[in-house]
């Protein structure tokens, strides 16, 4: 491809808070790319700029790079290369982003195509319905209350959009300050703590089940980390040790088929616990961090069997590739995820199905939500 013109700027994803677009303008035509901002971060995540937000700008609009010439996905180093002493995390995944759909564009190909041109198994999704924590200003501790269904991928959404609304009606009735505010990742807002969340969970899985006729599943994102302090795991007004705070994850996997960063982010050994007692997904988000080293630890402590892929907390799809590689080598389920500041890029859906995810994590809908899901339907419809 003969490039013509990189341009960086600044947009809003969608809380609001800045982020970056990448616009490349080659002989081809023009492809823009951008990346979405994490809330709850992890300690272990690389960082978002190299200074700020603007100066990465700037380093982008500055960077002459006309002779660079990718021909596979693989080339993608040459812009990590190029960019990784200048830019962060989020600038590097929003410049590949940008370059592997002009790279599609040369190629004739569908994006998913440049990673695995083969037409393997298809990603289910997990769609966050409550939100808490610290996507909320009220009710449950736990972060995300989700929905995973067993269907094809379209009847999948349908059936997490139908309990969304069953979660609404419900908590309609239970909770007299609910007015139908949501979360961050347009999750439910509502002031009922853990408890009475998983109970409104429980009953709408069945609800689903009962309508559809198919298997549903429930998960959580604990998200420990926000509220573990002093040693503590702080319920509001009961406080949790690390033994209690494991007895009660072990408990809840009886109830929950999904359970993600059930405790603090370096506790390796407390999810092994967890996971030697538990029969279903013990996941690794801020434990893991989509960091090699970090799940290659979290692989030989046998302390799960999920881990959460983001690309910016990476800011490497060349790393992301060889987490993968070791995630299938060990047996360990792959969940690409959005990031609650979402903006309206698409190209996780074809990064899930490229790399053969076996989960992907979206929200149920929603600005920045909607353009992921539709993005799936459509590469489902063009394989059947």
């Amino acid at each position: 491809m003969k490039i013509k013109e990189l341009k960086a700027r600044e947009i809003k994803d969608t809380r609001g808070d800045k982020t970056i677009e990448i616009e490349l303008i080659t002989d081809l035509g023009r492809f823009i790319g951008s990346a979405p901002n994490g809330k709850s971060r992890g300690e272990y995540e690389a960082e978002p700029w190299k200074k700020s937000l603007k100066s990465d700008i700037a380093n982008v609009n500055s960077c002459f790079i006309k002779d660079i010439n990718i021909k596979r996905f693989d080339d993608l180093i040459l812009i990590e290369n190029t960019f990784k002493k200048i830019v962060g995390a989020n600038t590097m995944i929003a410049l590949e982003y940008t370059f592997l759909k002009a790279l599609a564009k040369e190629e004739d190909k569908e994006i998913w195509q440049l990673i695995n041109n083969r037409r393997g198994k298809f990603p289910m999704p997990i769609g966050n319905a409550i939100g808490g924590g610290k996507h909320s200003d009220k009710g449950p501790v736990f972060q995300e209350f989700h929905f995973i269904p067993e269907a094809t991928f379209e009847r999948a959404v349908i059936i997490g959009k139908r309990a969304r609304e069953n979660c609404s009606e419900i908590l309609k009735n239970l909770d007299k300050s609910f007015k139908k505010q949501t979360s961050d990742e347009n999750a439910w807002k509502t002031g009922l703590d853990n408890e009475n969340v998983i109970a409104v969970i429980q009953d709408v899985k069945e609800n689903m089940i009962d309508e559809f006729y198919t298997r549903v599943h429930c998960g959580i994102d604990c998200a420990a980390s926000e509220f573990f302090s002093n040693e503590k795991y702080n319920y509001n007004k009961k406080k949790l040790s690390r033994k209690e705070q494991i007895e009660k994850i072990i408990e809840l996997a009886d109830k929950f088929f999904y359970i993600e960063d059930p405790l603090e982010q370096n506790d390796f050994d407390g999810f092994s616990e967890i996971m030697k007692k538990s029969k279903g997904l013990i996941v690794g988000d801020d434990l893991t961090a989509t960091n090699y080293d970090r799940i290659l630890m979290a692989i030989k402590k046998k302390s799960v069997n999920g881990v959460i892929i983001k690309p910016n907390q990476s800011g490497s799809l060349i790393e992301i590739k060889k987490i993968i590689e070791l995630c299938k080598k060990n047996e360990i389920k792959t969940i690409f995820s959005h990031r609650s500041g979402e903006t309206n890029e698409n190209i996780l859906a074809d990064l899930a199905f490229g790399f053969q995810a076996d989960y992907i994590k979206t929200g149920i809908c929603g600005k920045g939500r909607d353009e992921k899901l539709n993005r799936m339907i459509e590469i489902e419809r063009s394989l059947f």
